[in-house]
């Protein structure tokens, strides 16, 4: 598609210090759009500067929930380039989640172009300070003004960027994680393996019961036998019995994470023993009790590799390694972060580099 019609700001806005950084607060000075219309396709890429969108307040997207969305980030490299993380791999994830949600697929390289673009020209927003990036977020919204459900025939892409720090307030320490099987996050044949906005609404009960209990996030268990763990609301699940790594299964209920794969291709390429495979709540809380339990951790884009201290269940608690961060926890936290700052070799060529334009 070549190059995209830039049009800049005029009223910058002040960027947060980078030590000062959450997660998710502030956002830069443009966004990447574009349209779709059935019969045209695709058309009209563009970036202005960052806005308020105008939606008829009879916006599908706005009734059916007809959304979807992914999570990367940029991260600027002690040699001052900028990275990306795995851009390939979210977009094509992006796109199963709009062929899940009757959306037309975006072409991968127009995805990624866009990418590169709108980086390019907020390049200056990417912080500078170990542990920050920059977060990128792709969405894709129905832009029918109706009525009535149905595959909408008009939609809007749209890109936007926010300089983050840690997701978790507590950084990369260990959280502590409520498995529940009084909610229920998805079940085979639904929509679980697309991230759309509709599942993380769903969640919303979960993870407040759990932080009203005293922890960080909800651990999901299966939808059909609820003993089978799942997925936790923001990360995929890992945990180390014994000698032996396991997580869940993709079934068609957990979101593919790029930060699951990538830990996964990891171990491997270290010789461990890794299982793809069902485990219940039920063998992870004994293997707490009987100290096989060696080591527990989410992964996903936001919080990259984030340990687990304290698991609860049915009203009992199980500390992991002592509630301190794993060995290989840490190293797994270590290798992913090393790479996507340009620290240490690239051997499966996850990351691209942003060529940031001279803007006039």
């Amino acid at each position: 598609m070549g190059q995209f019609p830039i049009t800049l700001t005029t009223l910058p806005k002040q960027k947060p210090a980078d030590d000062t950084l959450s997660f998710g607060k502030v956002t830069t000075d443009h966004m990447f759009l574009m349209n779709y219309a059935e019969g045209k396709g695709w058309f009209n890429p563009r970036i202005e500067p960052y806005g308020p969108l105008s939606l008829d307040p009879a916006t599908s997207v706005l009734h059916y929930g007809q959304a979807i969305f992914d999570g990367l980030k940029a991260f600027r490299g002690e040699d001052g380039q900028i990275r990306l993380f795995r851009a390939d791999r979210h977009a094509e994830r992006f796109n199963r989640s709009a062929k899940l949600m009757c959306m037309p697929e975006l072409p991968v390289d127009i995805i990624r172009e866009s990418f590169d673009a709108l980086v390019g020209v907020d390049a200056d927003w990417v912080p500078r300070k170990a542990g920050t990036s920059l977060y990128l977020r792709p969405t894709i919204i129905a832009t029918d003004v109706m009525l009535g459900v149905h595959p909408a025939h008009s939609l809007l892409y749209f890109l936007i960027l926010s300089p983050v720090g840690s997701y978790y307030k507590e950084g990369v320490k260990p959280v502590r994680i409520l498995a529940t099987d009084k909610h229920v996050r998805a079940v085979k044949g639904g929509t679980g393996e697309a991230k759309t906005a509709a599942n993380y609404a769903q969640s919303l009960s979960g993870q407040r019961d759990a932080e009203a209990a005293g922890y960080t996030q909800v651990l999901y268990l299966d939808g059909v036998h609820r003993k089978y763990l799942d997925e936790v609301g923001t990360m995929n699940i890992m945990v180390k019995i014994g000698d032996e790594v396991i997580t869940p299964p993709l079934a068609g209920t957990i979101l593919d994470g790029v930060t699951r794969a990538s830990t996964l291709q990891l171990m491997r390429d270290w010789g461990l023993k890794v299982s793809e495979r069902p485990i219940t709540i039920d063998e992870v809380m004994a293997a707490g009790r009987d100290g096989s339990l060696k080591e527990m951790w989410g992964t996903g884009t936001a919080a990259v590799v984030s340990p687990v201290g304290t698991l609860g269940y049915k009203g009992e608690d199980v500390q992991i390694n002592g509630g301190q961060t794993g060995e290989l926890t840490q190293k797994l936290y270590d290798a992913i972060v090393g790479i996507q700052y340009g620290k240490t070799n690239d051997a499966h060529g996850w990351t691209s580099v942003v060529k940031v334009p001279a803007l006039a």
